[in-house]
């Protein structure tokens, strides 16, 4: 079932930054390593919906509605701009000794859930990801396909959680440089405007 091809394209699809990614390094960055895991649960909880839809199939029906598609698709590109204003806007936000109310673990993890959550393309992905990877002989297939998809999240889960530490091993370096600190958020909310954009411009 765990085949090394499986576990090695699910290595290097996770490894690739992206939207999760970037938002728990950002995370690890400025707030932490206990926001960063914060961060890291809930990108690795907004995919189970993605997953849940492919082994039941209805992100064939995603697919297929370019209604449906699209309304997702502008919401999380809606989302996305609506994180890269708070933090370009956000200058004075940041607070190297304690998270503030509005960054509690609770709030990023939910950030992070909505992020994935709002992405359709994870939903046809997943489709066409895992059934390359179920086995024909397999007497249950749905049953292989939720076992692809929890070494799938623990894989997810792990790495992001490595992203973030990386990144919160590295905030001694910026802590004292006010400029860097600024340059750092503005680029971290460049990108997450850059991403909204492309989601949604991206076809289906």
């Amino acid at each position: 079932m765990f085949s090394t091809e499986f576990l090695l394209t699910s290595l290097v699809v996770v490894l690739i930054p992206g939207t999760g990614v970037i938002y728990t390094v950002s995370t690890g960055l400025f707030l932490g390593w206990r926001a960063s895991i914060a961060a890291a649960f809930g990108c690795t909880a907004g995919i189970i919906p993605h997953l849940a839809a492919s082994i039941l199939g209805l992100s064939a029906i995603l697919h297929m509605s370019a209604v449906a598609f699209q309304g997702v698709k502008f919401a999380g590109a809606i989302y996305l701009l609506y994180l890269a204003w708070s933090m370009w806007r956000d200058t004075d936000g940041i607070n190297f000794n304690s998270p503030s109310p509005k960054n509690g673990v609770w709030q990023i993890a939910v950030k992070g859930f909505l992020i994935n959550i709002l992405n359709p393309k994870l939903s046809i992905f997943f489709l066409a990801f895992l059934p390359l990877f179920v086995s024909p002989t397999a007497p249950s297939p749905m049953f292989e396909m939720v076992v692809l998809s929890l070494v799938f999240m623990a894989m997810t889960l792990i790495v992001f959680i490595l992203y973030g530490v990386l990144a919160n091993g590295v905030r001694g370096y910026v802590v004292n440089s006010p400029k860097v600190i600024l340059w750092l958020q503005r680029s971290f909310a460049a990108t997450f405007a850059a991403l909204g954009a492309k989601l949604a411009m991206t076809d289906q």
